[in-house]
């Protein structure tokens, strides 16, 4: 409710738009995770995640992103071209396997 007064919180605000989309078990600090995931998954570098959150160790930060399965099967078929390409390029090879990605 409008009292007129300033907020002396953000987590009334918080509370209250949580609670409207039916998250009520998201923690405001979840965003910073979905934050550095986002950026990791459009391509940041670990190194980029790190300074933009202010980690002084990259081992905070990695546990912070977290890389979906669109991005290891990017990253997996990315490998299997350069594989291909590799071996395409080599006489007298013996088959060309493509890679599986295990993404259970």
């Amino acid at each position: 409710p409008d009292t007129g007064k300033p907020y002396v919180s953000i987590y009334c605000a918080w509370h209250t738009a949580r609670t409207k989309a039916g998250l009520t078990d998201v923690r405001m600090h979840d965003l910073r995770h979905s934050f550095a995931s986002l950026l990791i998954n459009s391509g940041r570098t670990l190194y980029e995640v790190q300074h933009i959150l202010g980690h002084t160790q990259v081992k905070t930060t990695q546990r912070y992103a977290h890389l979906s399965q669109d991005t290891l099967l990017a990253a997996s078929n990315a490998a299997t071209l350069a594989v291909g390409s590799v071996m395409g390029a080599m006489p007298n090879r013996a088959l060309d396997v493509p890679l599986v990605a295990a993404l259970g």
